[in-house]
C-alpha cells in the first residue's frame, strides 16, 4: 500500500497529570496529527471512546480510581480494534506482562522522550491502516465476488468459463438452456473437443483453441447452427482469455448471445440505452453491466478513452439505481482549480480562508440521497485524495475550517481517461484510493473497437442537428460513408458528433457528401484496422495534437496557442463552446490553456 503523505489518525491522550496531557498533546499536533483528544481520567476516556471514532489510544498505566489496564481491557472486551500504548513510571516485569497479555501495542517508561512517542505513535498507526486496508480489501473482494455471482446468475447472454484443458468449469442458467437445445450432454466437466459431431460447433471450439494459444480476445463470431429438430439458430460469440495471478492465463471466459431471437425480447439488439447508441456486441454487454451494477451501491470507476462517453455512463448508472430520482451532481476535476476543489466538494465555513463570506454547502452535501460524479478524477491533489479517501470509509466529512462531521448518503461515480495504475506507481496518486474506487470497474470501448455503430450514430446525430438547424437533411452519401467507415477515430464518439454537426453546418443540399467533411478523414496518418495509431514521423507535439481529435490540419505549439486564442474569441470566452468548435474535448483545452500558460485576461473577448 502506498505510504500516506499526512500524518493520519484521530489519537486519545489520557492522564490525569494536566502537563504531561497538555506535552503529548503538543509534541503530536505540531508533528502533523489531528484530532489529538485529551481525557484526563478512565469515565472521561470511556465517553470519548463510545462517541468518536479513535484510530489511538496513548494511556498512562495510574489513573483516578482506575487504571490504564482497566481501560486497555475495556477497549479489548468491547472488541474496539485501535492500538493501545501504556506510559508508565513504575515499570515492573507483570504490568508490561499484563499490558501485552492485553493486546497493548507498546509499553513506554517515564520520563518519555519525544521521539521514541512520536516513533511509536507512527509504528502504531502504521499498523493500524495495514490491517483496516487489509480488512477492508477483503470485504471489497467479498461483496465484488457476490456482485459477480450475481451477475453471472442473472445475465440473459449464457456465460461458460473454461479451464486451460478446455473443461468446461462453469456455467450460468442462459449457456445451459443453450447447451440442452444445441449440444445436449455438454456440461460442467466436459471438453470442448471433437466428440462434438455437430459441425457448427468447430466455430466455437476453432475460436475457443486461438484464445488459449495467443491470449488474444475474439471479439463477436457470428455463426449458424441447428437444434435436433432441425430449427435454424444464429450465435454470436466473444471469447476472451481468463487472466489471473498477474498475466497468467488460466482459460478461457465465452459469451454466447442467441441472436435467433426477435428485437425486443430479452435476448434481443438494444440500438438505444438511455443517451447511448449503439447495437454492437460490445455495447450490449455494456448495457447489461450497467443494469446490473446500477443496481447495487457501490463505487464504480468509469475508464475509457476521451470522447466514448463516460458522463453518458455515469447518467446511466444513476438512473438504473434507485437513486435514479434524486440528485445527480457532476463535477469535472480538471475544470476547478485545485486550491478550490476541496472546498467545493467539502463545502466551507464563513471565514475559513480568505474570500470565504459565507457558509458554502459542498457538492458531496448537495448530492445526499444521490449521485456524485467525479469526472477526471486522477487529477486531484494528494489532500483532496486523502479527504476523499476518509469519505469512502467513514462516509462522514468535515466541511473546510469545521470541527462538526457530516452525515451523508452519497454515492461516488468517478472516471478517467489515463492510466491510474501508473499514477499509483509514479506516486502521484494513492493506491488505497484507486481500490477504492475502482470497486466496480466499467470500461467504455473505443469507437474503432465497435465500428458497426458508426451508422446508427451518423443517422443519430444527423437528424439531431437537421432538426436544430431546421435544415432537411437525410442521410450521407455512399463515399461520405465510406470515409466514416474507414477513418480511426483518436476522438471517438464525440470526435464523430462534432463532425456530423459541423458537415450539417456545411450541408446546403439534402445529402451530407464528402465535400462537406474535413480532409482528415483521407490522411493516411490512420489505420482503419483494430489497432493504435500507426506510427508517422510527426513530432511528439503534433501527435498529441492528432490524438485530441482535432479535425483541422495538425499545427505547431505557436500555431496552437494563436488557434486556441482566436476560437475563444469567437466564442465570447466560453471554453465548452470553444472545445467543440476546436474538435477537443473541454478537459483536453483547460490542459492546453494551463500548458501553454495562456493568460485569458488579457484576451479581448468579443
Amino acid at each position: 500500500m502506498m505510504p500516506h503523505t499526512l500524518n493520519e489518525g484521530s489519537i486519545l491522550v489520557v492522564d490525569d497529570e494536566t502537563s504531561l496531557r497538555e506535552t503529548f498533546h503538543f509534541f503530536l499536533t505540531r508533528e502533523g496529527y489531528a484530532p489529538v483528544l485529551t481525557a484526563s481520567g478512565y469515565e472521561q476516556a470511556l465517553s470519548m471512546i463510545r462517541s468518536e471514532k479513535i484510530d489511538l489510544i496513548i494511556s498512562d498505566i495510574v489513573l483516578e480510581k482506575s487504571s490504564g489496564i482497566d481501560l486497555l481491557k475495556y477497549v479489548r472486551q468491547n472488541n474496539i480494534d485501535c492500538p493501545f500504548i501504556i506510559i508508565t513510571g513504575f515499570p515492573d516485569v507483570s504490568t508490561a506482562a499484563e499490558s501485552l497479555r492485553f493486546g497493548a501495542f507498546d509499553y513506554i517508561v517515564k520520563p518519555v522522550e519525544k521521539e521514541a512517542l512520536l516513533r511509536s505513535v507512527r509504528l502504531a498507526l502504521q499498523q493500524r491502516f495495514l490491517e483496516v486496508g487489509r480488512r477492508q480489501a477483503e470485504e471489497e473482494r467479498e461483496r465484488y465476488r457476490l456482485f459477480l455471482d450475481a451477475v453471472f446468475k442473472s445475465a440473459s447472454d449464457g456465460i461458460v468459463i473454461i479451464d486451460e484443458q478446455q473443461h468446461i468449469i462453469k456455467t450460468n442458467e442462459a449457456a445451459e438452456t443453450l447447451f440442452s437445445e444445441l449440444w445436449p450432454g455438454l456440461g460442467i466437466g466436459s471438453k470442448l473437443g471433437s466428440e462434438v459431431a455437430d459441425s457448427s460447433f468447430a466455430t466455437l471450439r476453432d475460436d475457443l483453441l486461438r484464445v488459449l494459444r495467443t491470449g488474444t480476445e475474439v471479439k463477436e463470431h457470428r455463426f449458424e447452427c441447428r437444434t435436433p429438430d432441425n430449427n435454424l439458430k444464429i450465435l454470436s460469440i466473444c471469447v476472451s482469455p481468463l487472466v489471473m495471478d498477474g498475466d497468467t492465463l488460466k482459460g478461457a471466459v465465452i459469451v454466447i448471445r442467441d441472436m435467433s431471437q426477435p428485437p425486443g425480447t430479452a435476448h434481443g439488439i438494444r440500438s438505444r440505452f438511455h443517451r447511448f447508441v449503439g447495437g454492437s456486441l460490445s455495447m450490449q454487454a455494456l448495457y447489461t453491466l450497467i443494469e446490473n451494477v446500477g443496481r447495487v451501491d457501490t463505487t464504480v470507476l468509469v475508464t475509457g478513452e476521451s470522447g466514448t462517453g463516460k458522463e453518458l455512463a455515469a447518467e446511466a448508472l444513476h438512473r438504473e439505481s434507485p437513486r435514479g430520482s434524486r440528485p445527480l451532481i457532476k463535477v469535472d476535476c480538471t475544470a476547478i482549480p485545485e486550491n478550490l476543489l476541496e472546498s467545493e466538494l467539502f463545502g466551507h465555513k464563513k471565514g475559513s480562508f480568505t474570500g470565504a463570506d459565507k457558509d458554502r454547502k459542498g457538492l458531496l452535501l448537495q448530492a445526499d440521497g444521490g449521485t456524485l460524479f467525479l469526472d477526471e478524477i486522477g487529477e486531484i491533489s494528494p489532500v483532496t485524495q486523502l479527504r476523499l479517501l476518509r469519505f469512502l470509509q467513514e462516509r462522514t466529512f468535515y466541511p473546510v475550517g469545521s470541527d462538526k462531521p457530516i452525515v451523508v448518503d452519497t454515492r461516488i461515480i468517478t472516471a478517467t481517461n489515463v492510466d491510474l495504475k501508473e499514477k499509483v506507481q509514479d506516486g502521484s496518486f494513492r493506491e488505497d484510493l484507486y481500490f477504492r474506487l475502482k470497486v466496480i470497474d466499467l470500461n467504455l470501448p473505443p469507437l474503432r473497437k465497435r465500428m458497426d455503430d458508426v451508422p446508427l450514430l451518423v443517422d443519430h446525430f444527423t437528424k439531431k442537428y437537421s432538426s436544430a438547424l431546421e435544415k432537411k437533411i437525410h442521410g450521407l452519401s455512399d463515399k461520405a460513408m465510406s470515409m466514416l467507415n474507414s477513418y480511426h477515430w483518436p476522438g471517438n464518439v464525440r470526435e464523430l458528433e462534432h463532425l456530423i454537426e459541423r458537415a450539417v453546418v456545411f450541408c446546403q443540399g439534402n445529402t451530407i457528401t464528402s465535400g462537406e467533411l474535413p480532409h482528415d478523414l483521407t490522411m493516411p496518418e490512420f489505420s482503419s484496422h483494430d489497432s493504435e495509431l500507426t506510427a508517422v514521423p510527426k513530432s511528439n507535439e503534433t501527435r498529441n495534437f492528432q490524438r485530441a481529435g482535432s479535425f483541422d490540419s495538425y499545427e505547431q505549439p505557436e500555431g496552437e496557442e494563436a488557434r486556441i486564442i482566436e476560437t475563444l474569441v469567437k466564442c465570447g470566452g466560453n471554453k465548452a463552446k470553444a472545445a467543440r468548435l476546436l474538435g477537443i474535448d473541454r478537459s483536453t483545452l483547460y490542459r492546453k490553456i494551463r500548458d501553454l500558460e495562456l493568460d485569458l485576461t488579457t484576451i479581448a473577448l468579443e
